[in-house]
């Protein structure tokens, strides 16, 4: 029962639809049976139309050569032959011809330009020539081509080469026609045409034009069904003079219309074979147009009676569709999560291993205090970048909203390559990979970027490289400059990544900067990451205006070049200059040795170079005796077939004690300490080689007082004078807390704490003007906020509320939340984890005077 309406509604509606296509199909017959007479009168009009404009324009063409050939016979009485064939070359007449009607049929015409013709009807020719007519008839040249005669009488005799005529007939190719028509031909008005005389012969045709097979159109055009009728109108209307027109359907079936028409100064007739093809498809849209308003005015009341059974269903399946799509949703949302949290180890780990390498070598050297001092730095380095990534992996959305910003700072692109051969080291020694850094022709190492972005970009493409290189497998990081287009206050700097390991397809290669993807190949299924590298690096490099550039094939290898404008930084260099003493630089990489050399030689030092080790021992024995030997010699650690270590001892064994011989190397330095001891090596130089890296590494072995290489590692310690200041440190983690206390009471600040906002309100309000010398603000905490906290003391009336100084220090470290700590009335923001240098800083800058 439950279903008996349903079935009635279907079936009701299946009957008033049945009767309405069935009115609707009786309505559109009658219609178009009706239209079809109107439309086969409009489409003869039109085809016969058509037809006689054509010959009109043929017959136009006929009448001016006719009138050249007439012009012609006037000149031919003051004009000499060669003049005269001149003149007619000039008409584009490719035959002429003195007309002799005393001469017999066949030397009628004598040649002037052009092979002897022969008229078809030599009769018909000389009857018009009498009777002082012009006359277009067809005849043959020597070699049987068909001509077209264009004759034109004289009054009176004319003389051409001594010889006596009565006119001229000028000829030309019976390609003419086709020619003329070729206009009408491409416009697809005509068809095909065909040329015949009044009793049916066709004199020429166009090879197109098949509807008649045969030298006679109207045996042809009555040997077809219905044709006897059609063919006598035809041959009584040419019998007349007139015009004729008729629809004929070619053997193919197709619908054609032709028409006949005189030719002028002829007894020719022009046949002209057009398609009813424009026609037809006006008749077609217009049939197309009458059955789309019937069966739309039909559709328009189907679709009224199935407005309502179409809501129930539409209903539904909106409902099942919005379900799906809710779960598909909650699915991918899910999913996606889970591959990012999984995947982030991809950009985590790499910083994180030189963290835990650094922290393994620190505890087995303790009782080594400068190997512990080099291994913190080194630890200090990889974390600073941790957090850089980190930040950057959060800032995912703003990258993809395009609302990503750069922090500028001036950035020492030695420090950069130093820190990020730092972080890497330990990865390539693990996979015991060939690791080389190429720097070539850097002047200006000191530019204005972000270096967090810049660190990444770098660090990116060689963890990359490292991950997805076999063991044993090669990789070279090259860094060189040239001048940029942006003018002489920039530089451009370029940077090439290139390994040798798996490779990429050339399809995966076009998808690499997309977010989270990944080559789906057992090749790389090892290699963990979250497929956001290469997309977080081409974000940063288009936000800072650069270009980078893969090229990869599967087996061979990967290349990845960077290109940066970066602006130079405000900086005076210092005068390097070094003694010229004579050394030798030795390493298995020819491009190393000269950019190596090119450096020593802006240095003041003239340096040869070899990738030899052999040779190198037979340039220090030819050289040791003489006034050029070499006082220092450059080796490089890891040579392939030679071990740099023993290449030193050999040379120290010629050269003797009084030379300097230094081991250089990408990899750890304290690597190179370690195989060089007892080997009486004087030092070692950590590459990438720039020009201030030689020249402090060189200065303390050339120099009577060595200069120390100025690094973010060794400088002094800033003075602090902040003893005795009272500082209140808003902080609800205990352990933030704890770390801060630590680090902070080291400058001899009074430190007090707050747990939150509240807090730290209270205890400012209730001290006496000038109590306090800063506030270091935590920015979410319970009860109130670290903004909220900083809006009501700045409000308060007091003497000190609007100068004591507010410094954030919060993990927020996002553009916004700076900006947002300074709309509340903060002075400047730190970020987490505690830069000790930046704070005291930032509260000796913001801290009112001493009293």
């Amino acid at each position: 029962m439950k279903h008996r309406p349903m079935r009635m509604l279907v079936c009701s509606l299946v009957g008033i639809a049945a009767l309405c296509v069935v009115v609707f199909s009786v309505v559109t017959e009658h219609m178009q049976e009706k239209g079809a007479e109107t439309i086969r009168y409009i489409g003869e009009s039109y085809m016969s139309s058509m037809s006689r404009q054509v010959t009109m324009h043929l017959g136009a063409t006929l009448d001016l050569r006719i009138d050249q050939v007439s012009d012609m016979v006037e000149e031919a009485r003051s004009l000499s032959a060669e003049q005269l064939r001149t003149s007619a070359r000039a008409r584009q007449f490719d035959y002429l011809a003195l007309y002799q009607p005393d001469m017999p049929p066949e030397e009628t015409l004598y040649p002037i330009l052009g092979s002897r013709l022969v008229p078809d009807d030599p009769e018909g020719l000389k009857n018009h020539m009498e009777a002082g007519e012009d006359r277009i008839d067809m005849g043959r040249d020597q070699l049987d081509g068909r001509i077209i005669l264009i004759s034109a009488p004289a009054s009176g005799e004319i003389t051409v080469d001594g010889r006596t005529g009565t006119g001229l007939v000028a000829g030309v190719w019976s390609s003419y026609i086709d020619e003329n028509l070729q206009h009408e031909l491409e416009a697809g008005m005509v068809e095909s045409w065909a040329v015949i005389r009044a009793d049916g012969g066709i004199v020429g045709r166009a090879p197109g034009f098949h509807v008649s097979e045969g030298p006679d159109f109207l045996a042809w055009l009555r040997g077809r069904e219905n044709g006897g009728d059609i063919a006598s109108e035809l041959q009584k209307a040419m019998e007349e003079g007139g015009e004729f027109s008729f629809p004929l359907t070619t053997e193919s079936g197709e619908a054609n219309h032709v028409y006949c028409g005189p030719v002028p100064a002829s007894s020719w007739y022009l046949l002209l074979n057009t398609s009813y093809g424009p026609v037809n498809s006006g008749i077609d849209g217009l049939g197309s147009s009458w059955t789309s308003t019937a069966f739309g005015g039909c559709a328009v009341i189907l679709i009224a009676l199935l407005t309502v059974f179409g809501w129930y269903i539409a209903v539904t399946r909106r409902q099942l569709h919005d379900l799906e799509e809710a779960r598909r949703a909650a699915e991918e949302a899910s999913q996606a999560k889970s591959q990012f949290l999984s995947n982030m180890s991809h950009d985590i780990r790499t910083p994180l291993n030189g963290i835990v390498g650094m922290t393994a070598i620190a505890r087995s050297n303790t009782d080594d205090p400068e190997v512990m001092t080099r291994c913190l730095s080194k630890i200090t380095s990889s974390s600073r970048h941790l957090l850089g990534l980190i930040n950057d992996i959060l800032d995912m959305a703003k990258i993809d909203s395009g609302r990503m910003t750069l922090n500028m700072e001036q950035v020492s692109l030695r420090e950069v390559m130093q820190e990020l051969v730092t972080i890497v080291q330990q990865q390539v020694k693990l996979k015991s990979q060939s690791f080389d850094v190429y720097i070539d022709n850097i002047s200006v190492e000191d530019v204005c970027c972000d270096s967090v972005r810049l660190n990444q970009i770098f660090l990116n493409l060689l963890s990359n490289a490292i991950k997805f290189t076999p063991e044993g497998g090669n990789i070279k990081v090259t860094l060189y400059e040239s001048p940029s287009p942006k003018g002489d206050g920039y530089i451009r700097s370029h940077l090439q990544v290139k390994d040798n390991g798996v490779g990429m397809s050339e399809e995966f290669v076009s998808h690499i900067f997309e977010s989270f993807v990944r080559e789906d190949s057992a090749r790389v299924h090892k290699a963990q990451g979250a497929g956001v590298g290469m997309a977080i690096t081409k974000h940063i490099v288009d936000a800072m205006g650069g270009a980078i550039r893969v090229k990869s094939q599967v087996g061979v290898g990967t290349e990845v070049d960077v290109i940066l404008d970066m602006e130079k930084a405000a900086v005076s260099e210092s005068d390097m200059h070094l003694p010229n003493w004579p050394m030798l630089v030795v390493d298995d990489d020819e491009s190393l040795c000269m950019s190596a050399a090119a450096t020593l030689k802006s240095l003041g030092v003239h340096a040869d170079w070899t990738t030899d080790p052999n040779e190198a021992l037979e340039m220090a024995e030819k050289q040791k005796n003489s006034s050029g030997a070499y006082r220092l010699y450059l080796v490089d650690w890891h040579m392939p077939g030679a071990d740099g270590i023993e290449v030193a001892r050999e040379l120290r064994e010629i050269a003797g004690d009084n030379v300097r011989i230094l081991l250089t190397s990408a990899y750890d330095k304290d690597d190179m300490e370690d195989a060089a001891k007892d080997c009486r090596i004087d030092g070692e130089i950590a590459k990438p080689l720039f020009k201030s890296t030689l020249y402090y590494g060189l200065m303390k072995y050339m120099g009577d007082s060595p200069e120390a290489e100025p690094s973010g590692e060794e400088e002094a310690e800033e003075e602090h004078d902040l003893a005795g200041r009272r500082v209140i440190i808003a902080e609800d983690n205990d352990l933030n807390w704890e770390i801060a206390e630590e680090l902070l009471s080291e400058l001899g600040l009074e430190l007090v704490r707050a747990e939150n906002g509240r807090v730290c309100v209270e205890l400012f309000g209730k001290s006496e003007p000038g109590e306090y010398d800063g506030i270091l603000m935590d920015l979410r905490m319970p009860e109130m906020t670290g903004y909220e906290a900083s809006r009501v003391i700045r409000a308060m009336d007091r003497p000190d509320a609007k100068t004591i100084a507010i410094i954030a220090m919060s993990a927020d470290a996002f553009a916004e939340d700076v900006q947002r700590c300074l709309d509340c009335g903060m002075n400047a923001h730190s970020a987490k984890p505690i830069d000790v240098k930046t704070v005291a800083m930032l509260l000796e800058r913001y801290m009112p005077e001493k009293k």
